[in-house]
């Protein structure tokens, strides 16, 4: 790993920072499912319940959500998908940290079964980006009874010959 140093003000923590930074973006995209590389970074999320609804907050500020962000309910999965524009700034404007992300992002949560898009509404204010999933109520499993072989009974069908079973008939122990 190559460190850069430029002028006095050179903080060897903010290289640091920014690996890891990196290192655990990567990370979280790999647990996720995400295998293919998106060139940008993973926007900041809560998921809280509000009564029977599930809210999931995004952190997107400055995004123009109207032209970039793409939200599908697809497969039991909330997917949501977007960019935020690059910044071009001079080099040449004394930036020492640059921290704001920008670039490609994708965030994907699973859904309880039979959610539709129609339960779903989103809405962008001050940079947050909330979409809510409305009556999300889990669904009962259904009771079902187990039959339960015992060992003797397995023994019995293996050992039976199979025309004695056609008839009816089982063939005594001697």
């Amino acid at each position: 790993m190559a460190i850069a140093v430029r002028g006095s003000a050179w903080d060897p923590f903010t290289t640091v920072v920014r690996q890891f930074d990196t290192d655990f973006d990567s990370l979280v995209r790999r647990s996720f499912g995400q295998t293919r590389r998106v060139g940008g970074y993973v926007p900041a999320a809560d998921v809280t319940k509000d009564g029977n609804d599930l809210v999931v907050t995004l952190a997107l500020p400055g995004v123009d959500v109207d032209k970039d962000v793409d939200i599908e309910v697809a497969e039991g999965k909330l997917t949501i998908t977007g960019r935020s524009a690059e910044r071009t700034e001079s080099d040449k404007a004394g930036v020492l940290v640059r921290e704001i992300r920008s670039g490609e992002f994708r965030r994907q949560f699973s859904l309880p079964r039979g959610v539709t898009a129609d339960r779903v509404e989103a809405d962008y204010d001050r940079g947050l980006l909330k979409v809510r999933v409305r009556e999300v109520v889990p669904q009962p499993a259904q009771p079902a009874k187990i039959k339960v072989r015992s060992q003797a009974t397995a023994q019995l069908t293996e050992a039976t010959p199979a025309a004695d079973v056609a008839d009816g008939t089982q063939a005594d122990a001697e």
